[in-house]
């Protein structure tokens, strides 16, 4: 359906613009009408204006919609009118454009999982399955309630990695620039003093006048070569299903950084996981679910293969036992909860583990980057100050006075 840019004045009066799907022109005035908004001027949307609008809603903006459409139907205030509300407090156009088109559906007669199906570059199918099952089991709030934490929890969890993310990126930096300085400059301008002094040069200087002059004649080469391999990278992974498989596998397995990242997957499935169950979805729905929101082939792979064993008739633990991706502690968390009739308890148990767990390893590698670049920076200083200063040495302790 087209997507038209309209121009429209509410019932006080105020201007409203935004983007709406509509078949026509007479279409769009109908829906606005339904909105109780009237038409002044509407085109149909640019694909260009469209392409910049796609993609647009940040996580803060869901975190608002699920807090402010929580404590309205809380209230007992109809979808319709929160969703009016919050439509005029809305800053960003592309949201804002959302939500009109979600109450003109819901206005039109669907409900607002039916709506937010519409939209699925801003609701993921986790989160429409999540609404529509707090629809049929009148905990809609309560549904709201938990989406909004585990957002604020994904938000924080962002900001943790960015903030881990920042200083090894600035003290890499300096190493390359500082690198790139002392072997495009500094190294050149000892090399012919080097060279005149009429003595064998050492092993290490040959080589360190090496690396300088690959430098200095193929500089075009080193500054390209990780955006090529990148691309490459992309584009494979785009392509080849082996190859995104192994990059995957490698995610969760590299030193340092993977198990970080594996327990990070880990800590949203379990949220996830329990919400959804808590919610009313089966086990079976709630891992299939789940499968879309890891964001890793291996897991996704092995969550698959936990579903068709629970399928033929194996427990729950058992199948996650078997996928050999919890510790025992967790497996025995699953067990409990399984054995109570408190599973998403026992869920979100796991993924309080998971979140302390990730806490405690991003302090403990932000703890290890510092010296560990700055031993780097310190070694490559060295090895430039002994290949140039050994020989020089070496030439003045022979000198005869």
């Amino acid at each position: 359906m087209p997507v038209f840019s309209y121009k429209a004045i509410d019932a006080g009066g105020k201007a409203v613009m935004g983007r709406l799907d509509a078949v026509n022109l007479f279409d769009l005035e109908q829906r606005l009408a339904r909105m109780e908004l009237d038409l002044v001027a509407g085109a149909p949307a640019s694909d260009m204006s469209r392409l910049f609008a796609r993609g647009s809603v940040k996580r803060q903006d869901l975190i608002n919609f699920c807090f402010h459409l929580e404590q309205l139907s809380s209230a007992g205030v109809p979808i319709v009118e929160g969703l009016a509300d919050l439509r005029d407090s809305i800053e960003n156009p592309r949201f804002r454009e959302v939500v009109s088109g979600l109450m003109e559906s819901i206005q039109g007669g669907q409900s607002l999982s039916q709506a937010l199906t519409d939209y699925p570059s801003v609701f993921s199918k986790v989160f429409v399955s999540l609404v529509r099952s707090g629809e049929q089991t009148g905990k809609l709030p309560e549904v709201l309630k938990s989406l909004t934490e585990s957002l604020k929890w994904e938000d924080e969890l962002a900001a943790q990695t960015k903030k881990l993310a920042m200083y090894p990126a600035f003290v890499g930096g300096v190493v390359v620039i500082v690198t790139f300085f002392l072997m495009i400059y500094l190294v050149p301008q000892m090399t012919a003093f080097i060279r005149n002094m009429g003595q064998a040069i050492p092993l290490q200087t040959r080589i360190l006048l090496a690396v300088s002059g690959f430098f200095v004649n193929y500089w075009w080469v080193i500054v390209a070569a990780p955006f090529v391999a990148w691309g490459a990278l992309k584009i494979a992974i785009r392509t080849n299903p082996n190859v995104a498989h192994a990059v995957d596998h490698y995610k969760i397995t590299m030193p340092l950084v993977g198990p970080i990242l594996r327990k990070i997957i880990m800590s949203r499935f379990a949220s996830s996981f329990a919400m959804m169950y808590s919610s009313g979805i089966t086990v079976l729905d709630s891992i299939r679910g789940c499968e879309e929101i890891v964001g890793n082939l291996p897991l996704e792979r092995a969550l698959r293969r936990a579903g068709r064993e629970i399928a033929e008739g194996k427990n729950l633990t058992a199948a996650f036992h078997d996928l050999g991706l919890f510790p025992p502690l967790v497996i025995r968390m699953l067990r409990i909860g399984e054995n109570t009739g408190k599973l998403d308890t026992a869920l979100l148990n796991v993924s309080y583990f998971y979140n302390r767990e990730v806490r405690e390893s991003i302090g403990k590698l932000q703890a290890m980057i510092e010296p560990a670049l700055t031993v780097v920076l310190g070694a490559i200083l060295g090895w430039v100050m002994l290949s140039v200063l050994g020989p020089v040495y070496d030439a003045i302790s022979k000198m005869k006075f």
